[in-house]
């Protein structure tokens, strides 16, 4: 069936869906060029019916424009089939819901196939590392994902074995949302023991794969997972990873992206800790704390969110200040205080600390000074 237009059963969303697969699907055709031709040519149905030369005309290569006239509504409404049966819905780089981080990338997606809770632009931060981690690594992992998650932060990671698995799991556990990106078909669970946490994750949290339903988890596919993972986050953290290992590589595509690395030291004897420790070296940042990642993070989120995310994760940037009695404003009238300090003052929880910290950073209310140091806005 030819694309010159939308077929009766192709209409809405559903019509929308096919054209975004069947557009993916050229043969020859790369994320970037679709997206410069559907800009280009107002949607991806224009770009499927459109002739030759204006395939031509809208920088196509002769490949490219081979694959967009030869790509297949059929087995592009099969596959939108196959997602809506897994109860999955697929998500265009022009869609809301897709991640406003990841469309900064030059090779974004040109879609997303998701399930469970839509995506949001809340402040995200990425945990990986060794799927054979140590018992130190698996305890890291769990404990930032569930402080991470109780301060407000979304928790990305790739439901691998080892650090990915533990940092999900500590994200379900604080009570906060955690994202799992994919190798593979959203069908095809990756390792199997994880169904179970990926079932959780689909409750709790998002799935996400840019590949269509069915595709194996091979080798090849996890360096483009890789940046999805980097991509989506304000941050990645590498908890233990060996030399050229792929937490290094999704590292190197954060800072790739103008985004912050952090990595956690560990044994000087382990060949787990080879690869964090040059990333250190590199210019990653030493972490041992969730506070550490929140406290360096704070005055970027404040710069890279937009407001409407500010105010659907509760905070109003335009809101006077709270009230007088708010326990950290109160401890910090006093000059400088550390968020050790804080937590010990306040006699809060830390999570419920740093989550108020960052609330306050983005608000403009406090300033991070430093050693980690924090301090009111308004004084001298």
């Amino acid at each position: 069936m030819g694309w010159t237009g939308e077929a009766a059963d192709d209409a809405g969303a559903t019509g929308a869906a096919i054209a975004w697969i069947a557009l993916r699907s050229a043969r020859g055709l790369s994320d970037a060029a679709a997206r410069r031709a559907v800009e280009l040519l107002g949607s991806p149905q224009a770009v499927l019916a459109a002739s030759a030369k204006t395939l031509a005309a809208a920088g196509l290569s002769a490949a490219a424009r081979s694959g967009v006239r030869t790509a297949q509504r059929d087995d592009a409404r099969a596959e939108a089939e196959r997602i809506a049966a897994l109860g999955g819905r697929l998500v265009s780089y022009r869609d809301a819901e897709y991640p406003a981080l990841l469309r900064e990338l030059p090779d974004a997606p040109l879609h997303l196939i998701v399930r469970g809770d839509e995506l949001d632009d809340a402040p995200a931060v990425a945990i990986v590392g060794a799927r054979h981690a140590t018992p130190y690594g698996l305890d890291v992992a769990s404990r930032f994902g569930e402080e991470l998650a109780q301060a407000g932060v979304t928790v990305v990671s790739g439901l691998a074995r080892g650090v990915d698995g533990a940092a999900h799991r500590g994200a379900l556990r604080g009570g906060g949302r955690t994202v799992a990106v994919f190798g593979a078909g959203i069908d095809v669970i990756y390792p199997p023991e994880h169904a179970d946490l990926a079932a959780a994750v689909a409750a709790g949290g998002t799935l996400v794969s840019e590949l269509p339903c069915g595709t194996p988890p091979l080798a090849e596919h996890f360096p483009s997972r890789n940046r999805i993972i980097a991509g989506m986050t304000h941050g990645t953290v590498v908890v233990e990873a060996a030399e050229q290992s792929g937490s290094q590589i999704t590292a190197r595509l954060a800072l790739d992206q103008g985004r912050e690395v952090f990595a956690v030291p560990g044994r000087i004897d382990s060949p787990l800790s080879a690869g964090t420790h040059r990333l250190i070296q590199e210019g990653a940042k030493l972490v041992g704390s969730v506070e550490d990642i929140v406290s360096e993070l704070g005055p970027a989120l404040r710069a890279r969110v937009p407001e409407r995310t500010l105010t659907s994760i509760g905070v109003d940037p335009v809101a006077q200040p709270v009230a007088p009695d708010d326990p950290l404003l109160s401890l910090l009238a006093g000059g400088p205080l550390a968020a050790d300090d804080l937590i010990r003052r306040s006699g809060l929880a830390p999570a419920s600390v740093l989550a108020r910290i960052l609330d306050l950073e983005l608000r403009g209310m406090l300033v991070r000074l430093p050693g980690r140091q924090f301090q009111l806005a308004n004084r001298p």
